[in-house]
């Protein structure tokens, strides 16, 4: 156990605290553009990541993972907030947090093995581009002086990391680009242009509503939607970051967390969160590691807001614009345009569809959804070919079956029977298959029927274990008193 708390907080103090400090600096800009996407007030979305951030640092499955208000929520927000107020996100974010913990109770994180690798690299890809457009606005078409405070925030984080690492290249840029910009008076578009900082703590207050039916219909179908998207988010991430540090996370203990975490953010004014791809690379690639890094970055959040309030708006937004491409360039899977020539044509598909659907809807969790049922579709395509093979001999005629009998395969199946046979003993071997279900039970019915209509004596031989059972059990050709040969 206490090895446990020195590895998980205090492995790498000095890189957890030095990364938890930049990821703080490029929370608030986010949490601001989150806020006004979301349509509320700022401090919502800056409560919401200092609190988050804070909470799962603590009981998260997932150390180094940032954990703060994100824009894929921020995008489901947006009706009940215009139609209903921002209490109602309130009391919808506490709602999202307790489904989020039951998920976690009942081990939802088994899912993830669901999830196909083409699916997961899709979804990483299409989180970097818009990673990369969500940057746009900030940079292009304002000014000759913006493009060149992105260009050398991008030699500062590409660069200075190859002759100097005692200090995150991304915490240099943010400094001394921020004092050069302040120093010379020079015109560029700040942090404080996206909203007004106010300089204090969050309270805690229950949400202003009617406790009663009405509102939980209202909130209810909102919040089953946050908290689908913030695990599937948060899980996603936390294989990412399992990949790129090289260990493994609880997945249950981190729905867990999500639910614990948003449940408190709403008594605090805060909105609906889950993990955050993008900082958490800025976190990885910045030395962070421990739940300390992230507990630093929801600590130095709230810090920066008071204490540091009047600095931080004169942060321009092309240098934090420049970290997050750079976050964007080393959140893309480069080796999977090689990927799309050598995977299966299926496979490639998946990816491609995954991250046409995310970037198309701005939805991350849909594109993953998508990626999956697709897969799904190939799969079953795959197994679904049965061969029949027909062996005649002077006593009886032989069909030996090999493949898998489930729904997708029944039409196949029944279709290579040759069913002109009269008076013959008709053997069907399925030594080589499996029935799956109730549809693959069914195609074995309408076969056997068909035969016996034409006088035929039908012997179905060689079913393994379960699909005996499934067959005794389901199907209803059979004499009540007779027993199939299974060997």
């Amino acid at each position: 156990m206490i090895e446990r708390i020195k590895t998980n907080w205090f492995s790498n103090i000095r890189g957890d605290i030095l990364a938890g400090i930049v990821v703080a600096l490029a929370l608030i800009p986010e949490a601001i553009a989150f806020s006004i996407i979301a349509g509320v007030d700022p401090m919502v979305g800056l409560y919401a990541s200092f609190c988050i951030a804070v909470i799962i640092s603590f009981i998260g499955g997932r150390p180094g993972m940032i954990s703060a208000a994100t824009g894929a929520m921020a995008l489901l927000m947006v009706p009940l907030v215009k139609e209903h107020g921002v209490q109602y996100l309130l009391a919808a974010t506490i709602l999202t947090g307790v489904i989020q913990l039951l998920f976690g109770v009942f081990k939802i994180g088994k899912l993830m093995k669901f999830i196909p690798r083409a699916v997961m690299i899709g979804f990483v890809n299409a989180l970097a581009i818009l990673i990369f457009m969500a940057q746009v606005p900030h940079f292009v078409g304002i000014s000759t002086l913006t493009y060149i405070f992105v260009a050398v925030t991008l030699l500062i984080v590409y660069v200075l990391p190859r002759f100097f690492k005692a200090i995150p290249a991304p915490l240099i840029a943010i400094v001394v680009l921020t004092a050069a910009a302040i120093w010379g008076n020079l015109d560029l578009g700040t942090v404080g242009e996206l909203g007004i900082i106010t300089q204090s703590l969050p309270s805690f207050f229950i949400p202003d509503i009617p406790f009663n039916l009405e509102t939980l219909q209202i909130i209810f179908p909102y919040s089953i939607s946050l908290a689908i998207v913030g695990l599937v988010e948060s899980l996603l991430t936390s294989s990412i970051v399992d990949d790129m540090t090289g260990t493994d996370s609880n997945k249950n203990k981190e729905a867990r967390g999500q639910g614990v975490a948003n449940i408190i953010t709403g008594f605090f004014g805060g909105m609906a969160g889950c993990a955050m791809i993008g900082q958490s690379v800025i976190n990885v690639k910045s030395g962070g590691r421990g739940r300390l890094s992230t507990l630093v970055a929801g600590v130095f959040l709230m810090f920066l807001i008071l204490v540091l309030g009047g600095v931080v708006v004169q942060i321009p937004m092309p240098v934090l614009a420049g970290i997050m491409i750079m976050v964007a360039i080393g959140t893309f899977d480069w080796s999977s345009f090689s990927y799309l020539r050598k995977a299966p044509k299926s496979d490639a598909l998946v990816m491609l569809v995954t991250v046409i659907v995310v970037v198309a809807t701005d939805n991350l969790a849909m594109g993953v959804i998508v990626g999956v049922i697709l897969s799904a579709v190939f799969f079953a395509a795959k197994i679904s070919k049965v061969s029949v093979k027909q062996l005649s001999t002077e006593r009886n005629v032989r069909f030996d079956v090999t493949g898998q009998l489930f729904f997708v395969s029944v039409e196949g199946f029944v279709e290579a029977f040759d069913f002109n046979i009269a008076d013959s003993d008709i053997i069907i071997d399925f030594s080589n298959a499996h029935i799956w279900d109730d549809s693959g039970v069914g195609a074995v019915d309408k076969v056997v029927i068909k035969y016996r209509e034409n006088h035929n004596r039908v012997t179905i031989k060689g079913l393994n274990t379960s699909s005996e059972k499934l067959i005794n059990k389901l199907a209803v050709y059979q004499d009540p008193n007779a027993q199939l040969k299974s060997h």
